[in-house]
């Protein structure tokens, strides 16, 4: 398998002047993610079930980020070869772990079925995520399949954003988009939806709040601060790394904006159009 050019390295990744300033760039993105008026819009099982149905793109496509962050850091051919980049290793090693075979009521889960069975505790559609894995398993491509299954537009235009970091077979730039986009803003972005379902759902929803206070545990207890170390390894002593990673962790929180602004004005029309129709 022809890998990305990864740097080998025993460099013993800190945080310097580079990761300064790209934490100085998304601040405001970040900022707006951990307040986003979304969270507070989730006032009825309705509501949920609503960004529910846009979401689990989201929680779908992340694996695929993992995955393909574990193609280029760890070896997944046979015969079996050593790598480099160690810090890279173990936390890609580690999150797999985690997030295809968490342990979940005596057996193991992925995160995404967990989701999933969330959804179904709610009342929520799966009929076009679940479409949208058949696709796949018959082999169409990704643009393809999720028009195929009927994913909400703004799931689409997501998941096309995390495809196109993907895509430019880059490490620095996955990593960047996997570490900001994802890891490093979780536990804000879930924090506050966490606290508003308690206040209104309180005793139900238990599997989403499950897979909600789980994320919260892992990315602020252990995941977040080793994707920091990771992007630190992929991009040390090289400043047009940096540069480009610190434009894809903007571009991949710009995306999650648009996709949470896109469901919070979904959530609205649905109830509009709900009391109309009463």
């Amino acid at each position: 398998m022809n890998r990305p050019n990864v740097m080998e390295s025993s460099y013993v990744p800190q945080t310097g002047n580079e990761l300064a300033r790209l934490h100085e760039r998304i601040a405001p993105l970040r900022a707006q993610l951990s307040d986003h008026p979304v969270y507070h819009e989730i006032r009825t099982i309705e509501d949920l079930r609503t960004f529910q149905e846009s979401h689990v793109f989201a929680v779908w496509d992340f694996m695929s980020l993992l995955k393909s962050l574990q193609q280029t850091f760890t070896c997944v051919t046979v015969p079996w070869v050593p790598t480099g980049l160690p810090v890279c290793r173990r936390f890609v090693n580690e999150i797999v772990l985690g997030e295809e075979s968490d342990e979940a009521g005596g057996g193991y889960l992925s995160h995404f079925e967990l989701y999933r069975e969330a959804m179904h505790e709610a009342g929520a559609n799966t009929r076009p995520i679940d479409r949208l894995v058949e696709e796949l398993h018959g082999g169409a491509e990704v643009s393809r399949a999720l028009v195929a299954a009927g994913a909400p537009e703004e799931a689409r235009v997501f998941v096309e954003s995390t495809f196109s970091a993907i895509g430019q077979q880059k490490p620095h730039i996955v990593a960047a988009a996997f570490t900001f986009g994802r890891e490093d803003v979780i536990p804000d972005m879930f924090r506050s939806i966490v606290r508003d379902l308690n206040q209104r759902f309180a005793g139900q929803l238990g599997k989403f709040l499950h897979y909600l206070e789980r994320h919260i545990d892992l990315d602020e207890g252990s995941h977040g601060p080793m994707a920091l170390q990771m992007i630190s390894e992929v991009c040390a002593g090289q400043p047009h790394r940096w540069e480009e990673a610190e434009e894809a962790a903007a571009q991949a929180l710009e995306a999650r904006l648009a996709l949470w602004n896109a469901i919070r004005g979904r959530i609205q029309r649905a109830r509009s159009h709900a009391s109309t129709a009463a």
